[in-house]
């Protein structure tokens, strides 16, 4: 038999058959359970239902049971949501009579999602209120999606939600310009992670995991997941307290911006006692002239106006003093005269040459001129 005869008759032959690959078996998800000390978390206890509502602004449960709060933060694998983005590791954490207890849970592959819900649904139906950083805006949405995705229900996540992003950048954007976790956790709670891993690389990490199946590459983004856990409960707790004690605030730009917040909260003699320890540092003039509003609103004029009055004696707020007392003059005291004499003050202030004039400027300065011939009217009728 020549070359060409063998190699046909192997060829000839029947190939043998390829080894089926293992079936992979689902029936869980990942689990772990650290628990931290409470001396981590000083005044955790003392969260008062009001306080929380001052800073937040919706109902809370009454009374309100600091071990019932349940304390989110999902990982995922996109940054901005959206159809195909999955929480593939969600950390949930509370309070305990003896400590911080947290829980994180991982799909280590795509069809242990479910388990991975399921743990987050029978843990969140314990709890009273859900506290996030930016979860009212993504992590429940997303985990939303993915429990009506698996036809499951959703109203374990029907609860009252206190989330820290928004209170903290109402309190602390006008000088950190920066609220994230990390710069609060630095800035805020003189707490600076060391070698952490940016939010920005955890889902790139976790599709390599799912590539060669070495969990250790989760470990830094694990880490990440607790420790965001552990500072929503040292944030939510030090806020408490700045809310309730604006007076130890550092920074006057902290404590007038937490006066803003507690006037849009409704909440307007709360919001008073944080204008007036603004007024004390380097945002005296907008402390004062937000003072003065809030008291005008509330119907004690007079207090207003010794506001105004001082503000200009001292030459602060430009012409915003003199406007609001040529309105309380004329409206309030029925006093044309006076109110005349502030509109005067006013137009003179605003005669000083400029380069360049913005549409508001020149509608303040037709309104000051409309007020000048009135109120000359009125006094010119009167004699």
């Amino acid at each position: 038999m020549n070359l060409r005869d063998k190699l046909n008759a192997l060829s000839s032959k029947p190939a043998a058959p390829k080894p089926a690959p293992p079936v992979k078996t689902f029936s869980d998800c990942w689990h772990e359970c650290l628990r931290r000390p409470l001396t981590e978390f000083p005044g955790c206890f003392n969260l008062r239902r009001e306080t929380i509502m001052l800073m937040q602004g919706d109902d809370m449960p009454d009374p309100l049971d600091p071990r019932r709060i349940l304390y989110l933060d999902t990982e995922t694998t996109g940054l901005k949501g959206g159809a195909g983005t999955v929480a593939f590791l969600v950390g949930l954490g509370w309070l305990t009579d003896t400590g911080f207890e947290l829980h994180q849970y991982v799909m280590r592959d795509y069809p242990e999602e479910k388990y991975l819900l399921q743990a987050v649904e029978e843990t969140a139906r314990r709890f009273d209120v859900i506290c996030s950083f930016n979860g009212r805006s993504f992590d429940v949405p997303l985990l939303r999606d993915r429990f009506l995705m698996n036809r499951m229900r959703t109203d374990c996540l029907d609860k009252p939600h206190i989330d820290l992003l928004h209170i903290a950048r109402r309190v602390w954007k006008l000088r950190l310009r920066q609220c994230n976790l990390g710069r609060l956790e630095e800035a805020i709670l003189g707490m600076p992670r060391v070698d952490d891993l940016p939010g920005s690389e955890v889902p790139e990490r976790y599709f390599r995991y799912l590539k060669c199946g070495d969990f250790s590459l989760l470990t830094d983004v694990l880490e990440h997941n607790a420790q965001d856990i552990a500072s929503l409960c040292t944030l939510l707790g030090h806020m408490a307290r700045l809310y309730e004690a604006p007076e130890i605030l550092r920074h006057s730009e902290d404590v007038y911006s937490m006066g803003v917040a507690l006037e849009r909260m409704r909440h307007p003699e709360e919001a008073r006692r944080c204008y007036r320890l603004a007024s004390a540092g380097s945002m005296r003039v907008p402390g004062q002239l937000r003072l003065a509003g809030n008291l005008r609103r509330a119907g004690e004029r007079s207090e207003a106006k010794t506001v105004w009055q001082g503000m200009m004696a001292r030459h602060e707020g430009g012409i915003v003093p003199l406007i609001e007392l040529a309105k309380h003059y004329e409206h309030i005291e029925r006093d044309p005269a006076a109110a005349l004499d502030m509109t005067r003050r006013a137009m003179m202030m605003m005669a000083e040459p400029s380069l360049t004039e913005d549409s508001e400027t020149t509608q303040t300065r037709e309104a000051l001129e409309k007020r000048y011939q009135r109120l000359k009217g009125k006094l010119e009728r009167s004699c």
